[in-house]
């Protein structure tokens, strides 16, 4: 029987698996990408329209750099592709005084030199009437935040990893993967490849793929809500900043009104609903509209209108919630990319440079020491010991 034969295998066609063709194809690399669903598609955690980007990054300032390098890929991108994809609105991190979210924002914005306002609630109702925080509430104002296109940039990626001569094929589920003496030997529901590497940007799935990393990604259920504003003109992009806030009801996340008749919002960590990704629900009812109602009515009241959407997505989140970007103990050529703990989508146009780095044996340019899977070494024993028997 033939076996198709590739440089690099990705397993895996969301984000990070797009952007990881993309990055190896552009550099002449036999790229083959392999994906379940559809290109894109629903069912993991890349779709609903767009994700936040943002420079003042409350959760490690470490992470600038590699922002900094997205922000300039996610501009080439649509360059080359002809269709917008990154949307400035500025960006607001917000909570109490001395909250973590507010101080790790400024840690950001000053360890980096990134232009910013810190303002209070009646300053930032001034500045965008949209929001209507307490006065004693402290907010981030960073001009460069905004959001990506997130649905459109995969076909976008896409695209382009194919014109660049990439391989690209959905709907053939991925059964098994084993290292061989040359590198790696995958089985799909269609047929069976061969490759010197092998990248896994499986999402909420890689624990079925590495069964070891189970602890250390797991799929949590996340719902977005679109809300229709009373006065739309306040949660236009032109003048509604997206935002991260700390808060009595908890920590939540919004967007203007785009593409949606409707303001959106969304509860980090919304019902803490975790399982397999193929068993958590992708339905949304009522008691997922009201996890997220009290936050709109008390400090967006001008959205509080009719539902005009709701999406279930997936957190694959890791026990610190930083990612992991690595290659797998003793198995070199296989890399493991970024479950991502609800906040990786903005990274995807960076990340696919450093897994196409990894997958290639370059040195990537940035420090990735706070998402190197050796912080889990207790987790991790005999990680390939199934795999090298």
């Amino acid at each position: 029987m033939s076996v198709n034969t590739y440089d690099v295998i990705v397993l895996g066609v969301g984000g990070m698996g797009s952007a990881a063709c993309w990055h190896l194809a552009r550099r002449g690399v036999r790229v083959l990408g392999l994906e379940r669903f559809d290109i894109p598609h629903a069912m993991g955690s890349s779709h609903g329209f767009n994700r936040i980007i943002r420079l003042a990054y409350f959760e490690d300032p470490s992470y600038v750099p590699l922002l900094r390098r997205a922000y300039e890929n996610w501009r080439e991108l649509e360059g080359r592709f002809g269709e917008q994809l990154l949307f400035i609105t500025g960006s607001i991190d917000a909570g109490p005084e001395g909250s973590a979210m507010v101080e790790g924002s400024l840690a950001a914005c000053r360890m980096h030199d990134l232009p910013h306002r810190l303002l209070d609630g009646a300053e930032l109702r001034r500045v965008a009437p949209g929001y209507n925080l307490p006065d004693t509430h402290r907010a981030v104002l960073q001009p460069d935040g905004g959001f990506v296109s997130a649905e459109r940039a995969i076909v976008a990626h896409v695209t382009q990893a194919q014109a660049a001569g990439a391989e690209i094929r959905a709907r053939e589920p991925v059964l098994s993967w084993e290292p061989t003496a040359s590198g790696v030997r995958v089985k799909t529901a269609r047929g069976t490849y061969e490759a010197g590497r092998l990248i896994l940007a499986a999402g909420s799935w890689m624990g079925e793929f590495v069964p070891q990393l189970k602890t250390v990604a797991v799929p949590e259920r996340q719902v977005l809500g679109w809300f229709q504003p009373r006065e739309p003109a306040l949660f236009a992009p032109e003048c509604f900043p997206v935002f991260n806030m700390e808060v009595d009801e908890g920590k939540f996340y919004g967007f203007p009104i785009w593409h949606v008749p409707g303001f959106k919002i969304g509860r980090w960590h919304h019902l803490g609903e975790t399982g397999g990704a193929d068993t958590l629900s992708r339905e949304c009812g009522a008691e997922d509209e009201a996890v997220l109602r009290p936050c709109v009515s008390r400090y967006f009241p001008q959205a509080n209108g009719p539902t005009m959407a709701m999406r279930a997505c997936f957190f694959t989140n890791t026990p610190d919630e930083h990612f992991v970007i690595d290659t797998l103990p003793d198995l070199p050529q296989v890399v493991v990319a970024s479950p991502c703990s609800g906040h990786g989508y903005k990274f995807c146009s960076v990340v696919g440079e450093v897994l196409a780095d990894l997958a290639t044996g370059k040195k990537p340019s940035f420090d990735l020491s706070l998402h190197a899977l050796d912080r889990f070494t207790p987790r991790l024993h005999a990680i390939t010991e199934k795999k090298s028997m």
